[in-house]
C-alpha cells in the first residue's frame, strides 16, 4: 500500500511517497505556485502522482500550533485537505507537523547543504519526516 506524504505551505507542497511495504519515506519532489490560492496545478501535479505511484491514501501535515490549538495555516490545511478528499477520492489523514520544517532545516544544516539551496528542498524533507513518523506509528 503507496502511502503520498504532503507538507501543504502557502506557496510550495512538499511531496514524499512511501515504498510499496509501507516502511520507508522518499522525497519526491517540491510543487511551487505564485500565489498561495492558486491551487490548480497543484492539484492537478499530485493527481499525475498518485496514479504515477498508485497511491492508495494520502498523510498531510497539519501544522498545530505548539499549544495544540488551531491556528489559520491549520486552518488553511483542513481546506486543502477537503479538495484533495473531493478530487482524488482518497482518504487523507491530518499529521501532527509541529517541529518538522525546523527539524528538516536541521537536517540539511548538518548535511552541509547551502543555505539557499536549502529553501528548494526543505519542503520535501518535511514531507518525508511527516510521512516517515506517520509509517513508525503505525
Amino acid at each position: 500500500m503507496r502511502i503520498l506524504g504532503l507538507d501543504y505551505g502557502s506557496k510550495t507542497v512538499g511531496v514524499a511517497v512511501c515504498d510499496p511495504l509501507g516502511i520507508t519515506a522518499q522525497g519526491v519532489e517540491t510543487i511551487t505556485r505564485k500565489e498561495e490560492n492558486k491551487l490548480r496545478r497543484t492539484l492537478a501535479r499530485i493527481e499525475t502522482l498518485i496514479e504515477e505511484y498508485q497511491i492508495e491514501s494520502i498523510v498531510l501535515g497539519y501544522p498545530k500550533n505548539m499549544d495544540d490549538s488551531i491556528g489559520e495555516r491549520a486552518v488553511k490545511t483542513e481546506e486543502f485537505r477537503d479538495m484533495l478528499v473531493r478530487r482524488c477520492g482518497l482518504p487523507v489523514v491530518l499529521w501532527d507537523e509541529r517541529l518538522t520544517t525546523m527539524e528538516a532545516n536541521d537536517i540539511l544544516m548538518e548535511s552541509g547543504v547551502l543555505r539557499k539551496d536549502r529553501k528548494k528542498v526543505i519542503d520535501k524533507v518535511a514531507a518525508v519526516l511527516i510521512l516517515q513518523s506517520y509509517l513508525n506509528s503505525r
